[in-house]
């Protein structure tokens, strides 16, 4: 079974989740930025929320996890939390 490792930004609106994708483009770094704007607990640990296999996130955080590689940065992706930016740190086969 395919495990990713992820780390992600949680915001409510697909604007605000653009804006961070900018600052990223621009090279900011990704768990600076979970901490100052993720409004998920793991905001304070740069977003990671470690190894996660098929079946354990809600389905549109999944399928765009599961469609990165490794060092990709996806987003924003809706799910029914909010917005969600998604940096893809690891992929184990």
């Amino acid at each position: 079974m395919v495990r990713v490792k992820a780390s992600h930004i949680l915001v409510k609106t697909e604007s605000e989740a653009k804006q961070i994708m900018q600052k990223i483009a621009a090279g900011d770094d990704f768990a600076k930025l979970a901490k100052l704007y993720s409004q998920c607990p793991s905001g304070n640990a740069g977003g990671d929320l470690g190894y996660f296999g098929k079946g354990q996130m809600v389905k549109p955080f999944e399928d765009a996890c599961l469609k990165a590689n490794a060092g990709d940065v996806v987003g924003p992706v809706k799910t029914q939390f909010g917005w969600h930016i998604i940096k893809v740190t690891d992929v184990k086969n």
